[in-house]
């Protein structure tokens, strides 16, 4: 019992303050020889008992913990990084607000859908961006689409019997035809 007592008192004895945060937040460091290698032991206490919340601890903090930093952050640093926080934080507000508005002007008559994750593209305004062709005009541009993809297999199939190698799409394909390279 004594030797674990003694194991308990040396541990909170041998312990150096490194800082505190700006939440209270206390950081210590120890040196001690495992297996005959001196290693440094990081910790933080936070300062209420029951408050162990790891999020309230600031990025550099967690960087000189996980042993990303050699040395710990001074106050000083921590202000200047905490005053650059609050100008980028005001600077995104001012980008928002400035989006906000130049979306009032441009899109006043439009409407504007948010994409969550069951919305889909908003097919009625694609569609209304189309020409729209008559009937007569919608046959004639039918059948000359036809021609022109008959026309395409054409060509592919004379490639193909001059090529070696097959290739293509499929659409061209006719049982028989290829033959082995010689």
């Amino acid at each position: 019992m004594s030797r674990i007592w003694s194991k308990l008192t040396a541990i909170v004895r041998n312990r150096t303050f490194i800082g505190a945060d700006k939440a209270g937040n206390q950081y210590y460091v120890r040196t001690e020889q495992i297996d005959g290698i001196m290693k440094e032991k990081r910790w933080v206490e936070f300062k209420a008992k029951g408050d162990d919340d790891p999020t309230s601890i600031p990025v550099e903090w967690i960087c000189w913990l996980n042993g990303q930093r050699k040395i710990a952050p001074t106050p000083e640093e921590m202000a200047m990084l905490e005053a650059r926080r609050q100008r980028v934080k005001e600077n995104v507000a001012l980008l928002k607000k400035e989006e906000e508005e130049r979306k009032a002007r441009e899109g006043s008559g439009r409407k504007i859908t948010s994409m969550g994750k069951g919305d889909g593209p908003d097919l009625k305004s694609f569609i209304q961006q189309l020409p729209v062709d008559s009937q007569d005009n919608k046959s004639s541009t039918q059948t000359s689409i036809k021609k022109q993809k008959e026309k395409e297999i054409q060509d592919q199939a004379k490639q193909d019997r001059e090529s070696a190698e097959p290739t293509g799409s499929g659409a061209s394909f006719r049982p028989g035809t290829w033959q082995p390279p010689t």
